[in-house]
């Protein structure tokens, strides 16, 4: 099999976990553009640079390098300018601002162009946020994967508490709700199924049952 596959989705809502299994059974490249993101947040964040000052993103996006490696077993390894920062992007700290961070036009515009090459091979699974409708619009299997906000809210809170962060379930929806907002109110690219998007709620679905749907419509639509 052929052709790029897109999953886009709201946060919380399982679309990392699910694309990253879905690129193991196919044997796919599996691409967190969430990660990079949250990879130039945290250098922004380093270095001092407000999520606001739109001009300095620019440029420090236009002058960073961002890599993703696949390390097998489920394990995707992110790289920022060399220095591996996987763990160090999922803190609370880089949830909270990248959005708007991700919300620059020249930003997207940059980090977009390293995705559409490492897709050139036609052989990824993509995550995010704007893929069906931006990155890949042409890829022939799109996904949207949602749930409510009260799940997503609680599958990120187990998160972080197995990641040994203790920060509070209400403050964890708060967070996620104005992360919606931002993600669906941006100029450009915003958060939104490609109309030829298949939408999935998976709510009260196992990761397994995500994934195994997943697949049954892809080979349903070879």
């Amino acid at each position: 099999m052929k052709g790029n596959i897109a999953i886009d989705g709201p946060a919380g809502a399982g679309k990392s976990t699910v694309a990253r299994l879905l690129a193991a059974r196919l044997g796919y490249l599996y691409i967190d553009t969430g990660a990079m993101y949250r990879a130039l947040t945290w250098k922004a964040l380093r270095q001092g640079i407000s999520p606001d000052d739109s001009r300095r993103l620019v440029e420090l996006a236009q002058e960073t390098t961002i890599r993703l490696e696949d390390r097998g077993a489920r394990d995707v390894a992110v790289y920022c300018d060399g220095e591996e920062v996987t763990t160090a992007i999922r803190q609370a700290d880089i949830s909270r601002q990248v959005s708007l961070v991700a919300s620059v036009p020249g930003v997207r515009q940059r980090l977009v162009e390293f995705q559409r090459e490492m897709a050139a091979s036609n052989r990824v699974v993509m995550d995010g946020r704007d893929i069906g409708t931006w990155v890949l619009p042409r890829a022939p299997y799109k996904f949207f994967l949602t749930a409510s906000l009260e799940e997503r809210a609680r599958r990120r809170h187990r998160e972080l508490l197995a990641a040994g962060q203790s920060v509070e379930l209400e403050t964890i929806k708060e967070e996620i709700r104005q992360r919606d907002a931002l993600d669906s109110g941006r100029e450009v690219a915003p958060l939104k199924p490609a109309p030829d998007a298949i939408i999935i709620d998976t709510g009260q679905m196992t990761v397994e049952d995500v994934v195994a749907r997943l697949l049954a419509l892809i080979v349903a639509n070879q």
